[in-house]
């Protein structure tokens, strides 16, 4: 008897991709067998931070590293550490008042519920432009946003973003001038590879990353990679020191955890991977290319603005709500989760699958009628 069942659960298949709400993703049997050998002995957690942040920057060719125990935990901490900064003293120094007269500047086409993390932590947003195109923020308009209680900029590099902001580039360019980190939320962004480093070469003084979606870590871990000297601030406010950090608890199976995930990750084959995934699109559309009801169509890139494709599976019948096909796919056993993301069908995304599963996904989709 699994676990799951033990306590009255069904796994599972995950057809909708790395989401929290759903697990985040698998780990490998090697992560997996790093975080069991990590718990069976006893490390100074100082040394181990210090070892583990050391060898994730040279695997990811960053200046810096650290391992929060996730990238909101990422963006509240850099926050704190651009606090430091602006206010030229350790965090721990920092009135009440001080960090509430410490602002971010963000435009508002990138505003998202991660982002709460920053009130949370007593700062305060401003704001540029608007939600849309009718009037773009320009070069002038951050760079009069900045003054000195400008803790930082904030960019969200994902697809979910509206448009009306100013390209990373130009961002990083006027905050470089104005002397205030950019801080870059990529969450989501793994793949490609190549994000690992990008940002950091680009100027970024941090860039945040989820440690259980696409790299495949433990879903209680993010990553942190940029300037050395920041991530050093970060790391004498995060934990295991006492103030703010002290709750955001990182053990040291999750810390090896995400090393050996991202080890991984860096010397996988992945135009192989990408090759796999595109195969079980062609399975699923092959399989359903005469069903009476659906349709298979291939999309790219996915809903986070990664370069992965999806199938999108959709109605024929366009007066049909896609809740039917979703509650369909639910019913099988396995349960499949799938997301409609308010279109008529369902998208059913490669990235969370292993062999196997996509047959059982075909079947249950003939079944429906």
């Amino acid at each position: 008897m699994s676990i799951y069942e033990e306590l009255g659960l069904q796994p599972i298949i995950n057809a909708a991709g790395t989401y929290t709400v759903l697990g985040g993703s698998r780990m490998s049997e090697a992560t997996l067998a790093a975080m069991c050998e990590a718990a069976r002995d006893f490390i100074p957690i100082r040394e181990l931070q210090k070892a583990v942040n050391a060898a994730i920057a040279k695997l990811t060719r960053n200046p810096g590293a650290y391992v929060p125990n996730g990238a909101a935990t990422g963006l509240y901490l850099a926050v704190a550490a651009a606090i430091e900064i602006r206010r030229k003293k350790p965090f721990k120094y920092v009135t009440r008042d001080e960090i509430a007269r410490s602002h971010v500047v963000l435009y508002k086409a990138h505003r998202n519920p991660y982002d709460l993390v920053v009130q949370n932590l007593g700062a305060s947003y401003r704001e540029l432009g608007f939600g849309n195109l009718m009037h773009p923020v320009t070069v002038e308009d951050l760079d009069n946003a900045i003054d000195d209680d400008t803790a930082a900029v904030y960019f969200a590099a994902t697809g979910w973003v509206a448009p009306g902001g100013l390209p990373l580039e130009e961002t990083i360019a006027v905050a470089r001038r104005r002397g205030v980190p950019v801080i870059v939320d990529a969450a989501a962004q793994l793949p490609p590879v190549e994000n690992l480093w990008k940002y950091t070469e680009m100027g970024a003084a941090t860039t945040l990353f989820s440690g259980g979606k696409d790299l495949k870590g433990p879903q209680a871990s993010g990553l942190m990679v940029g300037d050395r000297e920041f991530h050093e601030i970060v790391a004498s406010i995060g934990f295991p020191n006492y103030g703010i950090g002290r709750m955001m608890k990182v053990g040291r199976e999750e810390m090896v955890g995400l090393y050996m995930a991202v080890k991984q990750f860096v010397e996988m084959d992945h135009d192989a991977r990408y090759q796999w995934r595109e195969d079980q699109i062609a399975i699923l559309s092959e399989a359903l290319r005469e069903h009476p009801a659906l349709t298979v169509t291939r999309t790219y890139p996915n809903e986070a603005g990664q370069p992965i494709a999806r199938a999108f599976v959709g109605l024929k019948d366009a007066g049909r709500n896609a809740a039917e096909l979703v509650e369909h796919l639910r019913r099988n056993h396995p349960p499949i989760h799938a997301y409609s993301e308010e279109l008529p069908g369902v998208f059913i995304n490669p990235m969370s699958l292993r062999d196997g599963e996509i047959d059982c996904i075909v079947e249950c989709l003939r079944r429906f009628s």
